[in-house]
């Protein structure tokens, strides 16, 4: 397995819209790998290929507390939202950032897994803001793009500064997606 490079917003190649992955084989079964390896030891919950750079229709997530959970959905779609909810969300693609950002509360995704079955799977909280977040990276939208373009400039400024200085120590664990 291999650690992958994250993009960094505000990256253009972030706004690459994700092509479906035709067949599911070892090269995607790899990926996965790789983008769960990507994710914990960034630390998150959730990665989408599009954030390391590969265009298919990919996304793995673990919101467990012992991180032994993941999940994988390749080539995802929604079928059905209900409700509304707003949740704190972070980036690893906007590191440093946490922004409320208004989701649906519950969501059904229809997805194939590992093996190329179909599956459909019901989520709510954290489950599915972090699959709605996810998504949208796959539709080329990062979740700063819901906020005011007043909040997108403070965060461009902010991570400039980022980028300027040495990274901060680490934190108390929050749910970056």
């Amino acid at each position: 397995m291999a650690l992958l490079h994250i993009l960094r917003y505000p990256d253009e190649r972030l706004h690459t819209v994700a092509s479906l992955v035709p067949q599911v084989d070892d090269k995607i079964r790899q990926l996965i790998k790789d983008m769960a390896e990507t994710m914990y030891a960034a630390p998150g919950v959730g990665l989408a290929a599009t954030q390391v750079d590969v265009h298919k229709r990919v996304i793995v997530i673990d919101v467990s507390e012992t991180r032994d959970q993941l999940k994988a959905f390749i080539n995802p779609e929604l079928v059905a939202t209900n409700g509304e909810s707003d949740f704190e969300e972070g980036c690893l693609s906007v590191p440093g950032i946490f922004e409320k950002v208004r989701r649906a509360e519950r969501i059904t995704v229809r997805a194939l897994d590992t093996e190329g079955k179909p599956f459909t799977l019901q989520a709510d909280g954290l489950l599915a803001v972090c699959i709605q977040h996810e998504m949208d990276h796959l539709e080329g939208k990062v979740f700063v793009e819901y906020l005011s373009r007043l909040k997108q400039q403070r965060i461009l400024k902010k991570l400039k500064k980022q980028d300027q200085r040495a990274p901060a120590p680490e934190g108390a664990r929050r749910a970056v997606l």
